[in-house]
């Protein structure tokens, strides 16, 4: 591996894991009404495209951080719709 692919893996854990404190934060107190729900849906679509993007260029470490990316801001998506 490379140091570019390996600096794309690092950025990727890096972006990704700072949503995972405001899921973790949701989670235990039921509370988000100081998140929003725009934000999150144009975020989410712009994470698809992403995802998109990565897959025709082949960029798996730009393809896996934005999964798992959507994987985390889907969740506070949901979250926020159920609790909000």
């Amino acid at each position: 591996m490379d140091w570019v692919t390996t600096m794309g893996y690092l950025a990727g854990i890096c972006t990704t894991s700072a949503f995972l404190p405001q899921a973790i934060k949701i989670v235990k107190s039921k509370h988000t009404k100081d998140i929003s729900l725009m934000m999150y849906a144009v975020l989410a679509t712009g994470i698809v495209l992403w995802c998109v993007y990565a897959w025709i260029n082949r960029d798996w470490p730009l393809a896996l951080a934005n999964g798992v990316t959507l994987l985390l801001v889907g969740w506070i998506l949901i979250l926020k719709i159920r609790f909000g």
